[in-house]
């Protein structure tokens, strides 16, 4: 690698790290520029296995669809780690598994995805989903009832976070009381794991989380409800379907990603729109514009920076470089999502842009099980807060938004808003 490209990579780690106040895309389009795959540090060490960043579509298309060729899997290829063992290991081996450290569907490939995703596929189908849409819509009023006459809101506290967390805790069954706190577990799974850095209280929000669920699931044997976790429970003990480790691994990741990505989509997108007032003003001026304007803000600043990491199985050519067995590979979904093969003009905002394809929801038999709950939510969370509060501005100086940035996923903390 030449010095062009060492300057390159280093800013591009300095993004991923969290430690960069320069524009990931800026990064990302220079990454792209040198080629549709970088090789990187192993962030976790790695020994002689190298890291790689997918950063055009294709490609990145060729790691998402092949789980045979790349898996994310490790421990089916010998002598790998994965990044959750680093993790695993500094958690209480006694404590509950979450979809971190646990066999959830993010970690594991066919035939086991296939039974796990099966068993809580049909609480995600998309008639179901669109079933879910009056109550989102309540949700959506009653969190703006309590701001409208204020003026003024944290978009972020009052409306992205609620949102979603709501509606994902009433399908599962998560009391009222709990929702609270589940929101600053996963905040802080999220904002504290990053390349090559783990914040210590991640791993502690990580252990409380999965300690709670396991309550939770121990209150559900007891009474069980209309919910979820009780249909989870009642399939587990109908036989050897899906295991107590399974169980808990499986509600947690509803859980999280049931709301995290979700409320990054709202918040995000909304920060987007307001950077970009003619298209904002577009949005206003005709409401049947927001579902196609959500793919658009997907594609332009989805919610998450990568897919968790893939690793080759076999010795394989991918985009002009040589990947061999072990291999990790990062798809990078925010630069992908901006390849110039791909888009017209992809670094602008354009909210009736024809997107037919994009990879915030990941894509293969991975892709996001929630992805027609969050357009749902998406929908009705922006066509709501336009309509009823269409004089939408900053609160702050735009100077003063502050971002987080992580490994998997970007987002706003706060964003005060006047009306």
């Amino acid at each position: 690698m030449n010095q062009s490209n060492d300057a390159i990579q280093e800013k591009l780690l300095h993004v991923l790290s969290g430690k960069s106040e320069e524009d990931p895309f800026s990064v990302f389009a220079e990454v792209r520029q040198e080629g549709a795959v970088m090789p990187i540090p192993n962030p976790m060490g790695g020994g002689d296995r190298q890291a790689w960043v997918v950063t055009h579509m294709d490609e990145a298309m060729q790691v998402l669809k092949n789980h045979h060729r790349f898996t994310v899997d490790p421990s089916s290829i010998d002598s790998n780690r994965h990044i959750r063992d680093h993790i695993a290991s500094t958690v209480d081996s006694s404590a509950p598994q979450t979809f971190f450290t646990g066999k959830s569907m993010l970690f594991v490939d066919e035939p086991d995805h296939r039974r796990l995703r099966k068993l809580v596929s049909k609480a995600f189908t998309p008639r179901y989903m669109e079933s879910l849409r009056p109550r989102v819509q309540e949700i959506a009023d009653e969190l703006l009832d309590q701001v409208q006459a204020k003026g003024e809101m944290d978009l972020v506290k009052d409306y992205a976070y609620p949102l979603p967390i709501n509606v994902i805790s009433e399908m599962l069954g998560v009391p009222q009381s709990d929702r609270a706190e589940l929101q600053s577990w996963s905040s802080a799974i999220s904002n504290g794991l990053g390349y090559g850095r783990q914040d210590p209280t991640a791993v502690a929000n990580m252990q409380a989380f999965g300690e709670y669920t396991a309550q939770l699931v121990r209150d559900k044997r007891k009474s069980p409800e209309d919910d979820l976790i009780s249909q989870l429970i009642a399939i587990e003990e109908e036989g050897d379907r899906l295991s107590e480790e399974e169980l808990i691994s499986m509600i947690t990741l509803l859980i999280f990603a049931g709301h995290e990505t979700t409320s990054n989509l709202i918040a995000t997108g909304t920060m987007m729109l307001l950077d970009n007032p003619e298209q904002l003003d577009k949005v206003k001026a005709d409401l049947n514009l927001v579902p196609g304007a959500v793919e658009e803000l997907l594609r332009f600043n989805g919610p998450s920076t990568t897919t968790g990491p893939r690793f080759a199985t076999e010795d394989i050519e991918l985009g002009g470089q040589p990947i061999k067995k072990g291999d990790m590979i990062l798809v990078m979904v925010k630069a992908a999502n901006r390849d110039e093969n791909k888009f017209t003009e992809p670094e602008d905002l354009e909210i009736i842009r024809k997107v037919d394809r994009h990879l915030a929801f990941g894509q293969g038999i991975h892709m996001c099980l929630g992805a027609p709950l969050a357009r749902i939510e998406g929908d009705v969370a922006f066509t709501t807060l336009l309509k009823r509060m269409p004089n939408l501005r900053l609160g702050i100086p735009r100077k003063d938004v502050t971002w987080h940035f992580a490994l998997s996923s970007q987002g706003l903390g706060s964003l005060p808003l006047s009306f």
